[in-house]
Protein backbone atom coordinates (compact mmCIF):
# COMPACT_ATOMS: atom_id res chain seq x y z
CA UNK A 1 0.00 0.00 0.00
CA UNK A 2 1.42 3.56 -1.02
CA UNK A 3 1.78 6.47 1.70
CA UNK A 4 -0.35 9.13 2.19
CA UNK A 5 1.45 12.65 0.63
CA UNK A 6 1.90 14.73 3.55
CA UNK A 7 1.58 17.77 1.61
CA UNK A 8 4.21 21.16 2.41
CA UNK A 9 0.92 22.70 3.57
CA UNK A 10 -3.11 22.94 2.68
CA UNK A 11 -5.73 25.08 4.38
CA UNK A 12 -8.12 23.68 6.78
CA UNK A 13 -11.54 25.11 5.37
CA UNK A 14 -14.80 24.14 7.92
CA UNK A 15 -18.34 24.29 6.97
CA UNK A 16 -18.87 28.15 7.30
CA UNK A 17 -17.24 28.78 4.29
CA UNK A 18 -19.57 27.02 2.37
CA UNK A 19 -22.30 28.34 3.68
CA UNK A 20 -20.84 32.06 3.14
CA UNK A 21 -20.05 31.30 -0.44
CA UNK A 22 -23.45 29.70 -1.14
CA UNK A 23 -25.37 33.04 0.44
CA UNK A 24 -22.79 35.53 -1.85
CA UNK A 25 -23.96 33.53 -4.76
CA UNK A 26 -27.89 33.07 -3.92
CA UNK A 27 -27.86 36.84 -3.51
CA UNK A 28 -25.77 37.58 -6.60
CA UNK A 29 -23.46 39.83 -4.60
CA UNK A 30 -19.81 37.74 -6.46
CA UNK A 31 -18.04 40.82 -7.15
CA UNK A 32 -16.11 43.98 -4.91
CA UNK A 33 -19.38 45.12 -3.43
CA UNK A 34 -20.91 43.69 -0.86
CA UNK A 35 -21.47 42.95 3.09
CA UNK A 36 -18.88 40.48 3.57
CA UNK A 37 -16.53 42.71 2.51
CA UNK A 38 -16.95 45.46 5.12
CA UNK A 39 -17.76 42.92 7.96
CA UNK A 40 -14.20 40.81 6.70
CA UNK A 41 -12.39 44.50 6.90
CA UNK A 42 -13.92 45.32 9.98
CA UNK A 43 -13.48 42.04 12.04
CA UNK A 44 -9.97 41.43 10.78
CA UNK A 45 -8.66 45.08 11.40
CA UNK A 46 -10.05 44.01 15.71
CA UNK A 47 -8.22 40.49 15.48
CA UNK A 48 -4.76 42.26 14.52
CA UNK A 49 -5.99 45.64 16.81
CA UNK A 50 -5.54 47.88 14.10
CA UNK A 51 -8.19 50.95 13.27
CA UNK A 52 -8.13 50.56 9.54
CA UNK A 53 -7.83 47.64 7.36
CA UNK A 54 -8.85 47.74 3.53
CA UNK A 55 -8.77 44.69 1.84
CA UNK A 56 -7.45 44.03 -1.64
CA UNK A 57 -7.31 40.79 -4.17
CA UNK A 58 -3.64 39.69 -3.12
CA UNK A 59 -0.60 40.12 -0.70
CA UNK A 60 1.49 41.66 -3.62
CA UNK A 61 -1.06 44.28 -4.57
CA UNK A 62 -1.10 45.42 -0.55
CA UNK A 63 2.00 46.44 -0.39
CA UNK A 64 2.00 47.85 -4.05
CA UNK A 65 -0.41 50.31 -1.91
CA UNK A 66 1.49 50.48 1.13
CA UNK A 67 3.84 52.27 -1.18
CA UNK A 68 1.83 54.68 -2.74
CA UNK A 69 0.23 55.77 0.36
CA UNK A 70 3.02 56.70 1.61
CA UNK A 71 4.66 58.53 -1.23
CA UNK A 72 7.81 56.63 -2.29
CA UNK A 73 8.74 56.95 -5.28
CA UNK A 74 11.76 57.55 -7.66
CA UNK A 75 14.74 59.06 -5.80
CA UNK A 76 13.69 57.15 -2.41
CA UNK A 77 15.58 54.48 -0.89
CA UNK A 78 13.78 51.55 0.62
CA UNK A 79 15.87 49.49 3.16
CA UNK A 80 14.69 45.68 2.65
CA UNK A 81 15.55 42.14 3.70
CA UNK A 82 17.46 40.49 1.10
CA UNK A 83 16.25 37.43 2.42
CA UNK A 84 12.64 37.72 1.94
CA UNK A 85 9.57 36.73 -0.52
CA UNK A 86 10.19 38.42 -4.02
CA UNK A 87 6.93 40.60 -3.87
CA UNK A 88 8.76 42.65 -1.34
CA UNK A 89 11.32 43.83 -3.43
CA UNK A 90 8.76 43.84 -6.39
CA UNK A 91 6.71 46.44 -4.83
CA UNK A 92 9.50 48.91 -3.95
CA UNK A 93 10.70 48.46 -7.81
CA UNK A 94 6.68 49.50 -8.66
CA UNK A 95 6.89 52.68 -7.46
CA UNK A 96 10.47 53.29 -9.00
CA UNK A 97 12.41 53.50 -6.03
CA UNK A 98 15.71 51.72 -5.24
CA UNK A 99 15.79 49.03 -2.88
CA UNK A 100 18.62 48.77 -0.62
CA UNK A 101 19.43 45.43 0.77
CA UNK A 102 20.35 44.16 4.32
CA UNK A 103 21.58 41.01 5.92
CA UNK A 104 19.36 39.41 8.52
CA UNK A 105 19.80 38.41 11.54
CA UNK A 106 20.99 34.10 12.01
CA UNK A 107 18.70 33.45 15.41
CA UNK A 108 15.68 34.69 13.78
CA UNK A 109 16.00 34.94 9.99
CA UNK A 110 14.64 38.61 10.25
CA UNK A 111 16.45 41.61 8.89
CA UNK A 112 19.38 42.99 11.07
CA UNK A 113 18.62 46.63 12.80
CA UNK A 114 22.47 46.62 12.76
CA UNK A 115 22.65 46.37 8.71
CA UNK A 116 19.74 48.88 8.68
CA UNK A 117 21.98 51.43 10.78
CA UNK A 118 24.99 50.58 8.14
CA UNK A 119 22.80 51.34 5.28
CA UNK A 120 20.96 54.30 5.55
CA UNK A 121 21.72 57.36 3.76
CA UNK A 122 20.55 60.43 2.78
CA UNK A 123 18.22 59.16 0.40
CA UNK A 124 16.71 56.76 2.82
CA UNK A 125 12.77 57.43 2.84
CA UNK A 126 11.48 53.69 4.33
CA UNK A 127 12.36 50.38 6.06
CA UNK A 128 10.50 47.31 4.99
CA UNK A 129 9.93 44.83 7.47
CA UNK A 130 9.28 41.42 6.81
CA UNK A 131 8.09 39.30 9.35
CA UNK A 132 9.58 35.97 7.91
CA UNK A 133 7.62 32.53 7.92
CA UNK A 134 5.92 33.68 11.22
CA UNK A 135 8.57 34.92 13.15
CA UNK A 136 8.48 38.50 14.03
CA UNK A 137 11.54 40.78 13.25
CA UNK A 138 12.81 42.95 15.62
CA UNK A 139 10.24 46.28 15.16
CA UNK A 140 11.11 48.10 18.80
CA UNK A 141 14.39 48.29 17.52
CA UNK A 142 13.27 48.96 13.95
CA UNK A 143 10.86 51.89 15.11
CA UNK A 144 13.95 53.44 17.01
CA UNK A 145 15.56 53.72 14.20
CA UNK A 146 12.86 55.09 11.92
CA UNK A 147 12.24 57.94 14.66
CA UNK A 148 15.93 58.62 14.72
CA UNK A 149 16.00 58.97 10.94
CA UNK A 150 12.67 59.73 9.98
CA UNK A 151 11.77 57.24 8.25
CA UNK A 152 8.73 55.44 7.59
CA UNK A 153 7.91 51.76 8.54
CA UNK A 154 5.87 49.02 6.16
CA UNK A 155 5.74 46.09 7.90
CA UNK A 156 5.19 43.24 5.07
CA UNK A 157 3.13 40.19 7.72
CA UNK A 158 2.09 38.04 4.66
CA UNK A 159 3.44 35.51 6.30
CA UNK A 160 2.55 36.36 10.02
CA UNK A 161 -1.05 36.39 11.13
CA UNK A 162 -0.70 35.98 14.90
CA UNK A 163 2.70 36.66 15.41
CA UNK A 164 3.03 38.76 18.22
CA UNK A 165 5.80 40.84 20.11
CA UNK A 166 5.16 40.88 23.95
CA UNK A 167 0.98 41.08 23.65
CA UNK A 168 1.24 43.57 20.41
CA UNK A 169 0.45 41.64 17.04
CA UNK A 170 2.63 42.99 14.55
CA UNK A 171 1.06 44.88 11.88
CA UNK A 172 0.80 47.46 14.45
CA UNK A 173 4.16 48.81 14.52
CA UNK A 174 5.01 50.51 11.38
CA UNK A 175 3.31 53.07 9.89
CA UNK A 176 1.21 50.92 7.36
CA UNK A 177 1.09 46.85 7.56
CA UNK A 178 0.37 44.35 4.44
CA UNK A 179 -1.36 41.06 4.49
CA UNK A 180 -1.57 38.05 2.26
CA UNK A 181 -4.75 35.33 2.39
CA UNK A 182 -3.30 32.94 -0.56
CA UNK A 183 -4.43 29.44 -0.21
CA UNK A 184 -1.31 28.28 1.72
CA UNK A 185 -1.69 31.15 4.74
CA UNK A 186 -3.33 30.77 8.32
CA UNK A 187 -6.38 32.42 6.98
CA UNK A 188 -7.19 32.64 3.03
CA UNK A 189 -9.81 33.75 0.54
CA UNK A 190 -8.23 31.64 -1.86
CA UNK A 191 -6.56 35.27 -3.33
CA UNK A 192 -6.31 38.25 -1.18
CA UNK A 193 -4.82 40.69 0.89
CA UNK A 194 -5.22 43.44 3.53
CA UNK A 195 -3.78 46.55 4.31
CA UNK A 196 -3.89 48.49 7.80
CA UNK A 197 -2.87 51.09 9.54
CA UNK A 198 -3.55 53.26 12.41
CA UNK A 199 -3.57 56.36 10.27
CA UNK A 200 -6.78 57.61 8.56
CA UNK A 201 -5.21 59.85 5.56
CA UNK A 202 -3.59 56.92 4.55
CA UNK A 203 -6.63 54.27 4.72
CA UNK A 204 -8.08 57.05 3.23
CA UNK A 205 -5.42 57.03 0.11
CA UNK A 206 -5.22 53.19 0.17
CA UNK A 207 -9.38 52.39 -0.51
CA UNK A 208 -8.74 55.99 -3.58
CA UNK A 209 -6.21 53.93 -5.21
CA UNK A 210 -7.76 50.21 -4.52
CA UNK A 211 -10.80 51.44 -6.69
CA UNK A 212 -9.42 52.96 -9.93
CA UNK A 213 -8.53 56.54 -8.49
CA UNK A 214 -12.61 57.57 -8.06
CA UNK A 215 -13.25 61.12 -6.43
CA UNK A 216 -16.57 60.46 -4.95
CA UNK A 217 -17.91 63.80 -5.33
CA UNK A 218 -19.44 62.20 -8.86
CA UNK A 219 -20.64 59.03 -10.22
CA UNK A 220 -17.63 57.56 -12.68
CA UNK A 221 -15.15 60.71 -12.01
CA UNK A 222 -11.47 60.12 -11.27
CA UNK A 223 -9.21 62.16 -10.40
CA UNK A 224 -6.00 60.58 -9.90
CA UNK A 225 -4.39 57.35 -11.67
CA UNK A 226 -6.16 54.39 -9.28
CA UNK A 227 -5.62 50.50 -9.65
CA UNK A 228 -8.44 47.67 -9.43
CA UNK A 229 -7.15 46.09 -6.52
CA UNK A 230 -10.43 44.97 -4.87
CA UNK A 231 -11.37 42.06 -3.36
CA UNK A 232 -14.28 40.29 -3.99
CA UNK A 233 -17.45 39.54 -1.95
CA UNK A 234 -17.00 35.64 -2.22
CA UNK A 235 -13.28 36.02 -1.22
CA UNK A 236 -14.03 37.88 1.74
CA UNK A 237 -16.89 35.80 2.49
CA UNK A 238 -14.44 32.75 2.77
CA UNK A 239 -11.94 34.76 5.09
CA UNK A 240 -14.61 36.23 7.31
CA UNK A 241 -15.70 32.57 7.92
CA UNK A 242 -12.28 31.72 9.14
CA UNK A 243 -11.51 34.35 10.96
CA UNK A 244 -13.41 33.02 14.58
CA UNK A 245 -10.94 30.09 14.23
CA UNK A 246 -7.96 32.06 13.60
CA UNK A 247 -6.97 31.26 17.64
CA UNK A 248 -7.68 27.59 17.19
CA UNK A 249 -5.29 26.69 13.92
CA UNK A 250 -2.66 29.32 15.64
CA UNK A 251 -2.82 26.92 18.43
CA UNK A 252 -2.94 23.36 16.10
CA UNK A 253 -0.03 25.04 14.11
CA UNK A 254 2.41 25.97 17.70
CA UNK A 255 1.58 21.93 18.83
CA UNK A 256 3.26 20.93 15.52
CA UNK A 257 5.78 23.09 16.39
CA UNK A 258 6.68 21.97 19.38
CA UNK A 259 6.72 18.00 18.40
CA UNK A 260 9.03 18.77 15.40
CA UNK A 261 11.45 20.85 17.63
CA UNK A 262 11.26 17.85 20.38
CA UNK A 263 11.88 15.33 17.76
CA UNK A 264 14.39 17.33 15.60
CA UNK A 265 16.88 17.05 18.57
CA UNK A 266 20.29 15.57 18.06
CA UNK A 267 20.01 16.44 14.13
CA UNK A 268 22.55 17.82 12.38
CA UNK A 269 19.84 20.97 11.56
CA UNK A 270 18.56 23.93 13.02
CA UNK A 271 15.09 24.45 14.31
CA UNK A 272 13.74 27.96 13.63
CA UNK A 273 11.80 28.79 16.78
CA UNK A 274 11.11 31.96 18.53
CA UNK A 275 13.26 34.77 19.83
CA UNK A 276 12.65 35.96 23.46
CA UNK A 277 9.82 37.65 23.75
CA UNK A 278 8.20 37.18 20.35
CA UNK A 279 5.33 34.94 19.97
CA UNK A 280 6.61 32.76 16.25
CA UNK A 281 2.88 32.28 14.55
CA UNK A 282 4.56 29.40 12.45
CA UNK A 283 3.54 29.46 9.23
CA UNK A 284 6.05 27.66 8.05
CA UNK A 285 8.02 25.03 10.33
CA UNK A 286 11.83 25.84 8.90
CA UNK A 287 14.86 24.04 9.50
CA UNK A 288 18.54 24.83 7.74
CA UNK A 289 20.65 22.29 7.69
CA UNK A 290 24.59 22.65 9.01
CA UNK A 291 25.91 21.09 5.74
CA UNK A 292 23.95 23.51 2.57
CA UNK A 293 25.49 20.75 0.32
CA UNK A 294 23.17 18.05 1.89
CA UNK A 295 19.78 20.06 1.17
CA UNK A 296 18.77 18.76 -2.31
CA UNK A 297 19.43 15.44 -1.27
CA UNK A 298 17.40 15.68 2.01
CA UNK A 299 14.41 16.94 -0.13
CA UNK A 300 14.74 14.05 -2.37
CA UNK A 301 14.91 11.53 0.13
CA UNK A 302 11.73 13.09 2.10
CA UNK A 303 9.78 13.08 -1.41
CA UNK A 304 11.00 9.60 -1.96
CA UNK A 305 9.03 9.06 1.54
CA UNK A 306 5.67 11.15 0.46
CA UNK A 307 6.93 13.92 1.84
CA UNK A 308 6.95 17.57 -0.13
CA UNK A 309 9.43 20.42 0.96
CA UNK A 310 10.54 23.73 0.07
CA UNK A 311 13.61 25.23 -0.19
CA UNK A 312 13.95 28.45 1.82
CA UNK A 313 13.63 31.97 -0.59
CA UNK A 314 16.42 32.62 -2.63
CA UNK A 315 18.17 35.98 -1.46
CA UNK A 316 16.93 38.82 -3.67
CA UNK A 317 20.11 40.15 -4.61
CA UNK A 318 20.75 37.07 -6.43
CA UNK A 319 18.01 37.07 -8.75
CA UNK A 320 18.78 38.55 -12.14
CA UNK A 321 16.92 41.87 -12.24
CA UNK A 322 17.93 42.87 -8.79
CA UNK A 323 22.01 42.42 -8.51
CA UNK A 324 22.49 45.21 -9.37
CA UNK A 325 21.77 46.41 -6.00
CA UNK A 326 23.73 43.94 -4.19
CA UNK A 327 26.36 45.64 -2.14
CA UNK A 328 29.12 43.77 -1.06
CA UNK A 329 28.30 39.80 0.77
CA UNK A 330 25.18 38.91 2.61
CA UNK A 331 26.24 35.89 4.49
CA UNK A 332 23.54 34.94 6.51
CA UNK A 333 20.37 35.57 4.08
CA UNK A 334 23.05 33.57 1.67
CA UNK A 335 23.64 30.56 4.06
CA UNK A 336 19.75 30.39 5.08
CA UNK A 337 18.84 30.51 0.94
CA UNK A 338 21.04 27.24 0.45
CA UNK A 339 20.78 25.26 3.47
CA UNK A 340 17.08 26.13 4.65
CA UNK A 341 13.71 23.96 4.40
CA UNK A 342 10.33 24.51 4.81
CA UNK A 343 8.64 21.88 6.24
CA UNK A 344 4.90 20.12 5.87
CA UNK A 345 3.41 23.31 8.17
CA UNK A 346 -0.43 23.04 7.82
CA UNK A 347 -2.69 22.68 10.81
CA UNK A 348 -4.57 19.52 9.28
CA UNK A 349 -1.42 17.62 9.91
CA UNK A 350 -1.80 14.89 12.55
CA UNK A 351 0.86 14.27 15.30
CA UNK A 352 1.20 11.01 13.41
CA UNK A 353 2.41 13.06 10.29
CA UNK A 354 4.75 14.84 11.68
CA UNK A 355 6.61 11.64 13.39
CA UNK A 356 6.85 10.27 9.93
CA UNK A 357 8.63 13.83 8.59
CA UNK A 358 10.85 13.85 11.32
CA UNK A 359 11.79 10.18 11.40
CA UNK A 360 12.75 10.01 7.73
CA UNK A 361 14.99 13.21 8.36
CA UNK A 362 16.62 11.22 11.32
CA UNK A 363 16.93 7.84 8.62
CA UNK A 364 18.58 10.02 6.66
CA UNK A 365 21.27 11.94 8.45
CA UNK A 366 21.48 8.07 10.21
CA UNK A 367 22.68 6.84 6.70
CA UNK A 368 24.92 10.20 5.96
Amino acid sequence: MSMKKIPVYEPVLGPEVRQNVLECIDSNWISSRGPFVDRFEREFGSFVGTSHAASVCNGTVALHLAMLALDVGPGDEVIVPTFTYIASVNAIQYVGATPVFVDSQPDTWQLSPDEILRKITARTRAVMAVHLYGQPAAMQAVMRIARDHNLVVVEDCAEAIGSRIENKHVGTFGDVATWSFFGNKTITTGEGGMVTTDRPELDKTIRKLKGQGLAGEREYWHDVVGYNYRMTNICAAIGLAQLPRANALLAKKRLIAEAYREHLVGVPAEFLWEAAGTTNSFWMNCISVRDPAVRSELRKHLAADEIETRPAFSPAHTMPMYAKFAAGRYPVAENLGASGINLPSSPALTMEDVARVTASIKRFFSRS
